[in-house]
Protein backbone atom coordinates (compact mmCIF):
# COMPACT_ATOMS: atom_id res chain seq x y z
CA UNK A 1 0.00 0.00 0.00
CA UNK A 2 1.63 3.66 -1.03
CA UNK A 3 2.23 6.05 1.85
CA UNK A 4 0.19 8.59 2.50
CA UNK A 5 1.24 12.14 1.24
CA UNK A 6 1.76 14.56 4.40
CA UNK A 7 1.53 18.02 3.53
CA UNK A 8 1.76 21.69 6.05
CA UNK A 9 0.19 24.50 4.28
CA UNK A 10 0.55 27.94 5.78
CA UNK A 11 -1.39 30.89 4.98
CA UNK A 12 -4.74 28.24 5.28
CA UNK A 13 -6.83 31.23 5.25
CA UNK A 14 -5.52 32.74 1.89
CA UNK A 15 -7.65 32.40 -1.51
CA UNK A 16 -5.41 29.85 -2.84
CA UNK A 17 -4.71 27.89 0.27
CA UNK A 18 -8.27 27.39 1.22
CA UNK A 19 -8.77 26.27 -2.55
CA UNK A 20 -5.55 24.07 -2.06
CA UNK A 21 -6.81 22.35 1.12
CA UNK A 22 -10.06 21.80 -0.19
CA UNK A 23 -8.73 19.79 -3.22
CA UNK A 24 -5.81 17.99 -1.45
CA UNK A 25 -8.18 17.05 1.59
CA UNK A 26 -10.72 15.11 -1.69
CA UNK A 27 -7.44 13.50 -2.97
CA UNK A 28 -6.64 12.10 0.31
CA UNK A 29 -3.83 14.75 1.40
CA UNK A 30 -3.24 14.67 4.88
CA UNK A 31 -2.85 18.29 6.10
CA UNK A 32 -1.66 20.30 8.79
CA UNK A 33 -2.70 23.78 8.09
CA UNK A 34 -1.71 26.72 9.64
CA UNK A 35 -2.83 30.24 9.92
CA UNK A 36 -2.89 33.29 12.05
CA UNK A 37 -6.64 33.17 12.52
CA UNK A 38 -9.33 30.32 12.58
CA UNK A 39 -10.13 28.47 9.66
CA UNK A 40 -12.89 25.74 8.06
CA UNK A 41 -11.00 22.41 8.41
CA UNK A 42 -11.13 20.05 5.76
CA UNK A 43 -10.82 15.97 5.84
CA UNK A 44 -7.68 14.39 6.67
CA UNK A 45 -6.90 18.12 8.10
CA UNK A 46 -4.96 18.94 11.12
CA UNK A 47 -5.44 22.78 12.64
CA UNK A 48 -3.16 24.99 13.93
CA UNK A 49 -3.37 28.19 15.11
CA UNK A 50 -0.81 30.67 15.73
CA UNK A 51 -0.31 34.62 15.07
CA UNK A 52 3.77 34.51 15.05
CA UNK A 53 3.66 30.93 14.09
CA UNK A 54 5.31 30.04 17.09
CA UNK A 55 8.47 26.90 16.90
CA UNK A 56 7.12 25.87 20.04
CA UNK A 57 3.22 25.12 19.22
CA UNK A 58 4.11 23.93 15.65
CA UNK A 59 7.39 22.18 15.31
CA UNK A 60 6.24 18.29 16.42
CA UNK A 61 2.87 18.96 15.00
CA UNK A 62 4.56 19.04 11.27
CA UNK A 63 7.30 16.90 12.57
CA UNK A 64 8.63 14.92 9.26
CA UNK A 65 5.96 16.19 6.73
CA UNK A 66 6.61 15.04 3.31
CA UNK A 67 6.58 19.10 1.88
CA UNK A 68 5.56 22.30 3.33
CA UNK A 69 3.65 24.67 1.10
CA UNK A 70 4.55 28.31 1.77
CA UNK A 71 1.76 30.06 0.84
CA UNK A 72 1.74 33.22 3.30
CA UNK A 73 2.84 37.20 1.49
CA UNK A 74 1.65 40.31 1.24
CA UNK A 75 1.20 42.77 -1.73
CA UNK A 76 0.72 46.12 0.14
CA UNK A 77 3.09 47.84 2.72
CA UNK A 78 2.13 49.98 5.57
CA UNK A 79 4.31 51.46 8.24
CA UNK A 80 3.58 48.47 10.52
CA UNK A 81 4.11 45.81 8.32
CA UNK A 82 6.14 45.78 5.55
CA UNK A 83 7.70 43.57 2.28
CA UNK A 84 11.14 42.71 3.73
CA UNK A 85 9.20 41.54 7.44
CA UNK A 86 7.24 38.97 5.85
CA UNK A 87 7.93 37.82 2.03
CA UNK A 88 12.03 37.42 3.07
CA UNK A 89 12.09 37.06 7.29
CA UNK A 90 9.55 35.32 7.73
CA UNK A 91 10.61 32.80 4.49
CA UNK A 92 13.31 32.40 6.48
CA UNK A 93 12.04 31.43 9.40
CA UNK A 94 9.59 28.65 7.58
CA UNK A 95 12.55 27.66 5.89
CA UNK A 96 14.15 26.81 9.34
CA UNK A 97 11.31 25.39 10.63
CA UNK A 98 11.06 22.81 7.93
CA UNK A 99 14.53 21.85 8.17
CA UNK A 100 14.14 21.69 12.11
CA UNK A 101 11.04 19.36 11.41
CA UNK A 102 12.98 17.17 8.59
CA UNK A 103 10.69 18.43 6.02
CA UNK A 104 12.34 17.50 2.84
CA UNK A 105 10.53 20.09 0.03
CA UNK A 106 9.48 23.44 -0.01
CA UNK A 107 6.65 24.59 -2.43
CA UNK A 108 6.31 28.39 -3.04
CA UNK A 109 4.31 30.76 -4.44
CA UNK A 110 6.43 33.79 -5.90
CA UNK A 111 5.32 36.44 -8.69
CA UNK A 112 5.60 36.71 -12.57
CA UNK A 113 8.22 39.52 -13.26
CA UNK A 114 10.70 38.36 -10.25
CA UNK A 115 14.07 38.26 -11.21
CA UNK A 116 17.66 39.61 -10.39
CA UNK A 117 17.44 43.07 -12.36
CA UNK A 118 13.92 44.00 -11.06
CA UNK A 119 13.77 47.15 -9.04
CA UNK A 120 10.14 46.85 -7.87
CA UNK A 121 10.27 46.56 -4.03
CA UNK A 122 7.26 44.06 -3.83
CA UNK A 123 9.59 41.64 -6.68
CA UNK A 124 12.31 42.11 -4.25
CA UNK A 125 10.93 40.44 -1.84
CA UNK A 126 10.02 37.89 -3.37
CA UNK A 127 13.32 37.40 -5.31
CA UNK A 128 15.04 37.77 -2.07
CA UNK A 129 12.61 34.76 -0.79
CA UNK A 130 13.40 32.82 -3.95
CA UNK A 131 17.10 33.18 -3.51
CA UNK A 132 16.53 31.83 0.84
CA UNK A 133 14.75 28.80 -0.78
CA UNK A 134 17.00 27.57 -3.62
CA UNK A 135 20.02 28.12 -1.00
CA UNK A 136 18.28 26.19 1.82
CA UNK A 137 19.40 22.38 0.71
CA UNK A 138 15.66 21.54 0.31
CA UNK A 139 14.04 20.37 -2.19
CA UNK A 140 11.85 23.05 -3.98
CA UNK A 141 9.44 24.03 -6.62
CA UNK A 142 9.00 27.73 -7.19
CA UNK A 143 6.16 29.08 -9.02
CA UNK A 144 5.50 32.62 -10.33
CA UNK A 145 2.18 33.23 -10.72
CA UNK A 146 0.26 35.66 -12.56
CA UNK A 147 -3.15 37.08 -11.50
CA UNK A 148 -4.81 33.51 -9.97
CA UNK A 149 -8.52 34.53 -10.53
CA UNK A 150 -11.91 32.40 -8.94
CA UNK A 151 -14.96 33.40 -7.28
CA UNK A 152 -13.10 34.59 -4.02
CA UNK A 153 -9.82 35.56 -5.30
CA UNK A 154 -8.78 39.84 -4.12
CA UNK A 155 -8.44 41.06 -7.77
CA UNK A 156 -12.18 39.48 -8.63
CA UNK A 157 -13.62 41.12 -5.37
CA UNK A 158 -12.45 44.28 -6.09
CA UNK A 159 -14.07 43.85 -9.88
CA UNK A 160 -17.38 43.08 -7.87
CA UNK A 161 -17.37 46.19 -5.85
CA UNK A 162 -16.90 48.50 -8.68
CA UNK A 163 -19.54 47.03 -10.50
CA UNK A 164 -21.90 47.28 -7.47
CA UNK A 165 -20.61 51.35 -7.62
CA UNK A 166 -21.33 50.87 -11.32
CA UNK A 167 -18.03 52.40 -12.21
CA UNK A 168 -14.65 50.22 -12.99
CA UNK A 169 -11.72 52.72 -13.42
CA UNK A 170 -9.06 51.54 -15.23
CA UNK A 171 -5.46 53.44 -14.65
CA UNK A 172 -3.62 55.06 -17.71
CA UNK A 173 -4.80 53.43 -20.93
CA UNK A 174 -5.41 49.82 -20.43
CA UNK A 175 -3.42 48.35 -22.99
CA UNK A 176 -1.54 46.18 -20.72
CA UNK A 177 -1.38 42.65 -20.72
CA UNK A 178 -2.26 40.28 -18.05
CA UNK A 179 -1.87 36.33 -18.80
CA UNK A 180 -4.72 34.75 -15.53
CA UNK A 181 -4.75 31.11 -14.54
CA UNK A 182 -7.70 29.42 -12.99
CA UNK A 183 -7.77 28.73 -9.72
CA UNK A 184 -9.04 25.16 -10.79
CA UNK A 185 -6.00 24.72 -12.83
CA UNK A 186 -3.75 26.10 -10.26
CA UNK A 187 -4.51 23.38 -7.31
CA UNK A 188 -4.12 20.72 -9.93
CA UNK A 189 -0.27 21.92 -10.32
CA UNK A 190 0.23 21.84 -7.00
CA UNK A 191 -1.22 18.55 -6.46
CA UNK A 192 1.51 17.67 -8.93
CA UNK A 193 4.34 19.30 -7.70
CA UNK A 194 3.90 17.53 -4.30
CA UNK A 195 5.83 14.21 -5.53
CA UNK A 196 6.88 13.78 -9.31
CA UNK A 197 10.38 14.35 -9.92
CA UNK A 198 9.89 16.67 -12.78
CA UNK A 199 9.08 19.84 -10.68
CA UNK A 200 12.47 18.94 -8.39
CA UNK A 201 14.09 22.28 -7.99
CA UNK A 202 12.24 24.06 -10.66
CA UNK A 203 10.96 27.96 -11.42
CA UNK A 204 7.91 27.39 -13.25
CA UNK A 205 5.93 30.46 -14.45
CA UNK A 206 2.36 29.56 -13.22
CA UNK A 207 0.20 31.34 -15.79
CA UNK A 208 -2.87 30.73 -18.25
CA UNK A 209 -3.22 30.07 -22.03
CA UNK A 210 -4.90 33.74 -22.72
CA UNK A 211 -2.91 36.57 -23.14
CA UNK A 212 -5.44 39.67 -23.01
CA UNK A 213 -5.28 43.44 -21.98
CA UNK A 214 -6.44 44.63 -18.69
CA UNK A 215 -9.22 46.66 -20.58
CA UNK A 216 -10.29 43.27 -22.19
CA UNK A 217 -10.41 41.87 -18.83
CA UNK A 218 -12.62 44.38 -17.45
CA UNK A 219 -14.81 44.69 -20.11
CA UNK A 220 -15.46 40.72 -20.42
CA UNK A 221 -16.12 40.62 -16.54
CA UNK A 222 -18.63 43.06 -16.21
CA UNK A 223 -20.48 42.05 -19.69
CA UNK A 224 -24.04 43.03 -19.30
CA UNK A 225 -23.89 44.70 -15.58
CA UNK A 226 -24.58 48.47 -17.29
CA UNK A 227 -21.36 49.31 -15.28
CA UNK A 228 -19.29 52.30 -16.87
CA UNK A 229 -15.67 51.78 -17.67
CA UNK A 230 -13.71 54.88 -16.52
CA UNK A 231 -10.11 55.38 -17.46
CA UNK A 232 -7.99 57.15 -14.61
CA UNK A 233 -5.18 58.99 -15.60
CA UNK A 234 -1.58 57.26 -14.44
CA UNK A 235 0.04 59.78 -12.99
CA UNK A 236 -3.13 60.35 -10.39
CA UNK A 237 -3.61 57.13 -9.79
CA UNK A 238 0.16 56.94 -8.62
CA UNK A 239 -0.14 60.21 -6.49
CA UNK A 240 -3.56 58.48 -4.86
CA UNK A 241 -1.49 55.23 -4.14
CA UNK A 242 1.30 57.07 -2.37
CA UNK A 243 -0.71 59.29 -0.40
CA UNK A 244 -4.09 57.21 0.30
CA UNK A 245 -3.79 53.71 2.28
CA UNK A 246 -7.08 53.07 1.15
CA UNK A 247 -6.62 53.86 -3.02
CA UNK A 248 -8.16 50.90 -5.40
CA UNK A 249 -4.49 50.67 -6.31
CA UNK A 250 -1.27 50.47 -4.28
CA UNK A 251 1.94 51.26 -5.77
CA UNK A 252 3.30 47.98 -6.73
CA UNK A 253 -0.42 46.94 -7.92
CA UNK A 254 -0.13 49.46 -10.54
CA UNK A 255 3.87 49.03 -11.37
CA UNK A 256 3.02 45.01 -11.68
CA UNK A 257 0.25 46.07 -13.95
CA UNK A 258 1.89 48.37 -16.47
CA UNK A 259 4.88 46.30 -16.40
CA UNK A 260 2.67 43.59 -19.26
CA UNK A 261 5.07 40.99 -17.99
CA UNK A 262 4.47 37.44 -19.68
CA UNK A 263 4.89 33.83 -18.58
CA UNK A 264 5.63 30.62 -20.42
CA UNK A 265 2.93 28.75 -20.71
CA UNK A 266 4.14 26.33 -23.26
CA UNK A 267 6.72 25.19 -19.97
CA UNK A 268 4.00 25.00 -17.76
CA UNK A 269 1.57 23.04 -20.32
CA UNK A 270 4.94 20.83 -21.16
CA UNK A 271 5.72 19.66 -17.38
CA UNK A 272 2.05 18.77 -16.49
CA UNK A 273 0.59 17.61 -19.72
CA UNK A 274 -2.42 19.19 -18.35
CA UNK A 275 -5.20 20.55 -20.32
CA UNK A 276 -5.38 24.41 -18.91
CA UNK A 277 -9.09 26.51 -18.63
CA UNK A 278 -9.18 29.50 -20.81
CA UNK A 279 -9.98 32.59 -18.89
CA UNK A 280 -11.45 34.38 -21.78
CA UNK A 281 -13.80 31.43 -21.94
CA UNK A 282 -14.48 31.77 -17.85
CA UNK A 283 -14.65 35.44 -18.06
CA UNK A 284 -17.88 35.03 -20.80
CA UNK A 285 -19.55 32.08 -18.80
CA UNK A 286 -20.34 34.94 -16.06
CA UNK A 287 -19.30 32.29 -13.47
CA UNK A 288 -16.55 34.42 -12.14
CA UNK A 289 -19.56 37.24 -11.05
Amino acid sequence: MAKRIKVTVTGANGFVAKNLRKYLSKHNIDLISISRSNFKEYDNEVKIISKSYDEKIIINKIKNSDVLIHLVGIGKQSVNIDYEMINVEFTKHLVNLARKAKIKKIIYNSGLGVSSKTSVGYFISKYKAEKIIMSSGLNYTIFRPSYIVGKDDLFTKFLKKQIKLKIIEIPGSGNYSIQPISINDVVKVFHQSLDQIKFKNKIIDLVGPDYLTFEQYVKLFSKNTGTKIKKINLENAYYDAITNSKSNFGVDDLNILIGDFKGNYNKLQKITQMKFESVIELLKSGRLL
